[in-house]
């Protein structure tokens, strides 16, 4: 059991120095090269170019395809150390967490071929569709459909608030299909290029500052081949989780290295802002918040850790509870780093020269996405505390 706690908690010696590795590029880039890329209007394509280089985008893949053989536990350390430095990679979330996995689970070995090389490599990045305008993530209300034509599959519907489908080379769509014995309709995951005919994206205009936007889908009569289905038709609903638990993990890791770095960046500046020849961070009004901020930030990495630990121990079911709580913990906590790490600087955070105040919005995405933290509450009432459901 101790050995088994360790795994899950504590890193080991490799981990440790997957850390140290990419907290060491992601300083090499840090918060000023991500603010000045989103202002030019560009994309983090040489962060990427580099982490790929690396193996850190295809940490969690097969070995056999140009992955790490690791696991969401390692992709997870990515991201958050990246964001800890100040530039995150928000389409880790998206590429390798949830596409890889599903495809490299579930995918035939045309798909996996196809498709996890490039992933890996970071020459191929893919977006994720699940969200609608009028069912958001609920899967058993999705309006977007799939039919059989001959041997392909059309797909008609649309989707919102789509991240990176610009510079995706494919989305991971989620539709449903008309099961044949009951005629109720089933979730399933189709790969659309972004150039198939019937294919359209719209950006949406966002208060968020980030280079990754948001975009509308349109998928009119989309006409894909039968190899676009990802997986088995009848089991699309395990294949959706399967994707949705390393969502929820990678967003944690998003939210903690967001407060880390607001964190990290008030205890300096609290370490070295003095009145009346004093530092700030003597007073216990300044400290105090702070060793509570890290404190919250601590429990929701062990949290998170956990989650990672049970879905890459194939445990999805534990892994679903876990990835929820660690998704809401890692969010609460980034929002009040981010908060109190404004309050630190006062006049100052609002200044470019921190790099806070665009992370006040960036702070919220966690509470609201993939999933709200009312959501998470109403999952864990039902799932973990056996209340009735209240929807």
């Amino acid at each position: 059991m101790s050995v088994t706690l360790d795994n899950a908690l504590l890193d080991s010696e490799e981990r440790r120095a997957l850390r140290s590795a990419v907290t060491a590029l992601g300083r090499r880039y840090g918060r000023e090269y991500l603010t000045s890329v989103v202002r030019e209007g560009r994309q983090t394509d040489e962060l990427w170019r580099e982490a790929a280089k690396l193996g850190y985008l295809g940490v969690n893949l097969p070995q056999e395809y140009g992955g790490g053989g690791g696991g969401i536990a390692e992709l997870s350390i990515v991201l958050e150390e990246l964001g800890a430095t100040g530039c995150p990679l928000l389409l880790l979330v998206v590429s390798p967490a949830i596409c890889g996995t599903v495809i490299a689970r579930f995918g035939t070995e045309t798909q996996r071929a196809r498709w996890l090389p490039g992933l890996a490599d970071g020459s191929v990045r893919m977006a994720f569709g699940i969200t609608e305008p009028d069912a958001g993530s609920n899967s058993h209300r999705l309006t977007t459909t799939a039919r059989r034509d001959g041997g392909d599959w059309l797909l008609s519907g649309r989707k919102v608030f789509i991240s990176g489908v610009d510079i995706a080379d494919a989305t991971l769509i989620v539709g449903r299909t008309e099961d044949a014995r009951t005629g109720k309709l089933k979730p399933c995951l189709f790969i659309v290029p972004r150039d198939a005919p019937g294919f359209e994206f719209r950006p949406i205009p966002m208060e968020l500052v980030a280079p990754e936007k948001q975009f509308q889908l349109f998928l009119d009569e989309v006409r894909l081949p039968a190899d676009a289905l990802v997986g088995d038709e009848d089991a699309g609903l395990l294949q959706l989780f399967a994707g949705l638990n390393p969502e929820r993990i990678m967003t944690a890791a998003f939210s903690l290295g967001m407060g880390r770095y607001a964190l990290d960046t008030a205890v300096e500046y609290a370490r070295t802002r003095r009145v009346w020849d004093t530092p700030i961070g003597a007073h216990q009004a300044i400290a105090h918040p702070l060793a509570q901020v890290r404190i919250e930030l601590e429990l929701a990495q062990l949290m998170m850790r956990k989650a990672a630990f049970l879905y890459d121990a194939g445990e999805d079911m534990a892994a679903g509870e876990a990835a929820n709580m660690a998704k809401y913990a890692a969010a609460e906590a980034g929002a009040h780093a981010v908060d109190q790490a404004m309050h630190t600087l006062g006049g100052n955070g609002l200044t470019k020269e921190y790099g806070l105040a665009s992370l006040l919005t960036a702070s919220r995405v966690g509470r609201i996405a993939p999933v709200s933290r009312e959501m998470v509450l109403n999952f864990i009432c039902h799932h973990t505390l056996g209340l009735p459901k209240s929807y």
